[in-house]
């Protein structure tokens, strides 16, 4: 039985996912780690990550971008892999992680939806066919009026992804309201709308003269991201070091 400790267990995805263990036979919620003990939980809570003294095999992160430098600490010291999943991380929080994952295994994506990484799959071949042929490239983020970050890291994985395709020559524009010129070719918008209780909605558009061309992937639940954590730790647990992401875990799955 796989041990889990959940950095996060009283946000929602974190009470998401307690609620989907109670379905799973091979890994089991021993603890958790909140600042907001309020909620009632059948597992230990602890405010801090260094007040948890309950072994684990393995930690699920849905916390946030500040807490995740200390999340890491943790896991190094006591050699414990770790899914991180939460977004809106620096730049140096990013090498953060890829110097830990020398020591032990680390999960980072920055949605762990099966249809979001499909998306990202696709847009990259959409760009190798339609960069060339003078197609602009927008990406339109929607998330619930609740969310801190914007635009969303999964708009910033999916820019990335496509600007990997383009050698890293096009530019990311956020804002063009200060802005007075023509679209210049080489730059992918990247829009963030915030609103109601959507759970999550990416759209990449390729518009080029007389035609446009858009992927679309929205999730209805916050339940994709918790299957896709929890598979995510199954996979993990008994991995060497090293930074590993969906397409590791797609891979091992087919």
């Amino acid at each position: 039985m796989i041990k889990l400790l959940m950095h996060g267990c009283n946000g929602k995805i974190g009470q998401t996912i307690s609620r989907l263990l109670k379905q799973h036979d091979d890994i089991e919620l021993v603890a958790g780690v909140d600042p907001y003990l309020d909620l009632p939980n059948p597992f230990p809570v602890f405010a801090k990550i260094d007040e948890c003294d309950v072994p684990a095999d393995v930690i699920i992160d849905f916390s946030t971008a500040t807490a995740v430098k200390g999340l890491i600490d943790y896991c190094v010291s006591r050699h414990i892999p770790a899914v991180v999943c939460t977004t809106g991380l620096s730049p140096e929080d990013i090498d953060y992680l890829k110097e830990a994952s020398t020591q032990v295994p680390i999960f980072f994506s920055a949605n762990m939806s099966l249809g979001v990484n499909l998306l990202i799959a696709l847009a990259k071949r959409a760009t190798e066919v339609l960069a060339g042929s003078g197609f602009d490239i927008e990406i339109i983020e929607k998330h619930h009026n609740q969310k801190i970050d914007a635009p969303s890291g999964t708009a910033l994985a999916i820019a990335d992804a496509i600007n990997d395709t383009l050698d890293h020559s096009y530019n990311y524009r956020y804002d063009r309201t200060t802005v007075r010129e023509k679209r210049p070719k080489n730059e992918i918008g990247i829009h963030a709308i915030r609103g109601g209780t959507i759970v999550g909605e990416h759209e990449i558009l390729f518009a080029g003269n007389d035609e446009f061309i858009s992927l679309t992937h929205q999730a209805t639940s916050k339940e994709v991201f918790a299957v896709g954590a929890i598979n995510a730790a199954k996979f993990l647990v008994h991995k060497a070091p090293g930074l590993y992401n969906m397409e590791h875990l797609l891979d091992a799955k087919h």
